[in-house]
């Protein structure tokens, strides 16, 4: 059994450093490259693409929407062929800087409010399938299975991954509560064990104790967590112990949904 592991990082800008991503390096094996709209800029954009190369690790654009003060946490009213304009200029940057060190893109990632507000609205989730399949129909769109997004790319035949989210507190609907993380510095070895029981047996506990069934190809951590180079050691030796091996999802690999 295999599971990939991704991050959102590249998202320092200018003179303002932010994220573990040299340490969490060692431990992914996907790497979510912000696109220089919400965060990031061309020279970090490069310097992750050069780190994700050096520890063989897979990267794919994490593109936002152009809201660098909110850092993409704001839902910006924008028309939909916007977002697919705004998307295609982010994932075109990204490639060649994969181009300059011999590595293809493997995907694509919405980010924070994008993420969220994609979820549930057609319009924007159509707009973002078809920007990628009219450029690069191989490309893995990254998800959550309770949305309007992972619907969408099933029915429009688009290779999409299913996220879990090691550090982010889930509803009883199955979707990440977006405002909310899971509360303090997490406990490695519980978030850890949790990380396995979705990869394992596709649950989780909600935040209000219940349970609900998630689809796991891909599990996500962010680089603003508190104590998440630790974090992540802990859930890639913990999924390790269990047999369950970290790699990339590849291009190849992703199953239409």
């Amino acid at each position: 059994m295999h599971i990939d592991f991704n991050c959102d990082m590249g998202e320092s800008f200018g003179p303002y450093s932010f994220g573990a991503d040299e340490e969490l390096m060692r431990f992914i094996s996907s790497a979510n490259v912000a696109g220089g709209f919400h965060a990031g800029d061309p020279h970090v954009m490069r310097k992750t693409v050069a780190l994700a190369k050096e520890h063989g690790v897979a990267v794919g654009v994490h593109s936002g929407y152009r809201d660098l003060v909110g850092f993409g946490r704001r839902e910006i009213q924008a028309p939909p062929e916007e977002i697919r304009d705004e998307l295609l200029y982010q994932l075109g940057a990204l490639r060649e800087f994969a181009r300059l060190y011999g590595m293809e893109v493997q995907h694509v990632k919405p980010h924070g409010a994008l993420y969220m507000v994609a979820a549930r609205d057609e319009a924007l989730s159509r707009a973002i399938i078809e920007a990628v399949q009219q450029v690069d129909p191989g490309l893995v769109l990254f998800c959550m299975e309770s949305s309007v997004t992972y619907r969408l790319a099933g029915e429009m035949g688009q290779p999409v991954a299913a996220e879990f989210f090691a550090d982010r507190a889930y509803n009883d609907e199955g979707q990440i509560v977006f405002t909310r993380k899971l509360a303090g510095e997490l406990d490695p070895e519980e978030m850890a064990r949790r990380v396995v029981r979705a990869v394992k047996e596709g649950r989780v506990t909600t935040e209000s104790g219940g349970e609900v069934e998630v689809k796991c190809d891909s599990v996500c951590v962010h680089s603003d967590t508190p104590g998440v180079v630790r974090l992540a050691e802990t859930i890639v030796r913990e999924l390790e112990e269990n047999e369950v091996e970290v790699r990339p999802i590849g291009r190849s690999e992703a199953k239409v949904s």
